[in-house]
Parts: C-alpha cells; sequence; structure tokens
C-alpha cells in the first residue's frame, strides 16, 4: 500500500486494484481533478480492509475481480458505518454491473475513461452539494445489492467469489472460510467465529453473519448460535424437544425447540 498525505476541503480517495497498471491509470485520470487527493493505493481485498479502517476514506474505487478477497468481499466485511462512497470497477459487463445501476451505485468498466470518470465524480460531487450523504452507510441499495449478488453466485458462467471472511486477531487480518467456522456465537454487538482451535471476534449481528453464510451448511439452532452441520459429531435427545448438539472440536450447544426443525430438515433427522 502506497500513501500520501491528504488534504482539508477534498474527496479523500483509496484506489483498490490488483492490476499495478490499473492503479496508475487511475491515479492518472484523478489528478486531473484538484478535490480528489489519493490517499492509498492497495493491491488486494485484505490490504483495503487494513486501510479503509486506518484512513477512513470518503471514496474508494474499488476493483470488482481480485485474487484472494474479491472486491464484494471487501464490503461484506466492512461494518455499515465504515462503507465509504464507491465506485466499481470491474472488467466485464455481467449480472454486478446492471446490479449497480438498479442501485443507483456507480461502475467503470475497464478500461477506464477519462469521461466515465468525470461522469461519476460529477455524480458524487452533486450528491454533496445538495447535502445528500455521499457515504455508502446511507446507501440503502448496497446491502440488497450484496445479497442479490451472493444469492447469484451460482450461476453458470460466473466466477465464484472467495466467500472468506476477514476478522482482526491479535495484530493480524485472519482470512476465515466458510468450512473452517465450526459455530457462530453471539455476543452483545459482536460475534466469535470458532474456527482452527480458536475464537475470533469481529463486529457484527448474527443476522447479517446468517445472511452471509451458506443456508445448506449453516443453521441457526437459538437466537445466540448459529452452526456449521459438517461439523455435527452427535445429536444428544433433550428435554422438550430440545437437542442437545456435540461438535467435533469439543462443543456442547443446545437447540432450542423453536430452531430444531430447521436442523433436522439440514442434517435429514
Amino acid at each position: 500500500m502506497t500513501q500520501s498525505s491528504s488534504a482539508p476541503g477534498v474527496l479523500r480517495t483509496l484506489l483498490v486494484d490488483d492490476e499495478p497498471l490499473a492503479r496508475q491509470r487511475m491515479r492518472m485520470l484523478l489528478e486531473r481533478h484538484s478535490d480528489i487527493q489519493v490517499l492509498a493505493e492497495c493491491a488486494d481485498g485484505p490490504e483495503a480492509l487494513i486501510a479503509i479502517d486506518a484512513l477512513a476514506p470518503d471514496l474508494v474505487f474499488l476493483d470488482v475481480e481480485m485474487p484472494t478477497l474479491d472486491g464484494f468481499g471487501v464490503l461484506e466485511n466492512l461494518p455499515d458505518a465504515a462503507l465509504p462512497t464507491v465506485v466499481f470497477v470491474s472488467g466485464h459487463d455481467r449480472y454486478a454491473v446492471k446490479a449497480f445501476e438498479t442501485y443507483a451505485i456507480d461502475y467503470l468498466l475497464k478500461p477506464v475513461s477519462g469521461e466515465r470518470v468525470d461522469k461519476a465524480l460529477d455524480r458524487i460531487r452533486a450528491r454533496r452539494t445538495s447535502g445528500t450523504s455521499t457515504t455508502g452507510s446511507d446507501e440503502p441499495g448496497l446491502r440488497s445489492l450484496l445479497t442479490e449478488l451472493r444469492a447469484d453466485e451460482a450461476v453458470p458462467g460466473q466466477p465464484k467469489r472467495s466467500g472468506r471472511i476477514a476478522v482482526k486477531h491479535e495484530g493480524q487480518l485472519i482470512l476465515l472460510t466458510p468450512d473452517e467456522i465450526e459455530w457462530v456465537e453471539a455476543e452483545g454487538n459482536y460475534v466469535r467465529l470458532h474456527a482452527r482451535g480458536t475464537a475470533f471476534v469481529m463486529r457484527e449481528t448474527m443476522k447479517r453473519m446468517e445472511a452471509r453464510l451458506d443456508p445448506e451448511r449453516f443453521v441457526r439452532i437459538h437466537r445466540g448460535a448459529i452452526i456449521n452441520v459438517d461439523a455435527i459429531d452427535a445429536l444428544e435427545p433433550w428435554q422438550h424437544g430440545e437437542y442437545v448438539v456435540k461438535l467435533r472440536g469439543g462443543a456442547r450447544l443446545m437447540a432450542s425447540r423453536v430452531y430444531v426443525g430447521g436442523l433436522k430438515a439440514l442434517i435429514a433427522v
């Protein structure tokens, strides 16, 4: 990540793209605008998460297709309060582009033209001038867009996204795959992801975490727990129609009567 100092009264901007030439071109196009200050350049998704957390940019030009953690994964791993204004950059015109248009979220198609950059910036400036918030947290369609993209990711001919979940742990940014997660535990405004023999804490709601996980593999067994059915070692009948769920990692969790039906349906009991 390269970084430069910011200046007051400008759009503090972050460039995220795994292609150095693409970042170079975008920087050159943005340098034509005196009210744009490029704070940093990031070469991948994990680097972008760190930069957004540290710099809190106003605007991010975010590449969609990146290895390890793509542009959608970056947004999924940001809390609502940290969502900046996003201009997506894509190398193809597929479902995602149409979704951006539907939800009034701008995008640039590679190779990016100066005219399209200018139009995107004019649109953002107009919103700021009118007093309309330009922060992603106030984009009513952004979370809906991500939900639709998750549902659409299995469509033939479209690249499957990584689905990785980024968590801070002991000074590092850890990327977990859903396969590694045994269960998710609610803890106030946070959740604990039990994986790799460790509990990783992240600021997230159970509702949003449930939406991010594959419903054919993860099921909620009570208000405070979501489990990976592949991690189940045994089910022990309990009183009043409840079950004790024993996981391979040693955890023993109670499946409440309200959620037992969903659990049984998923494991065909």
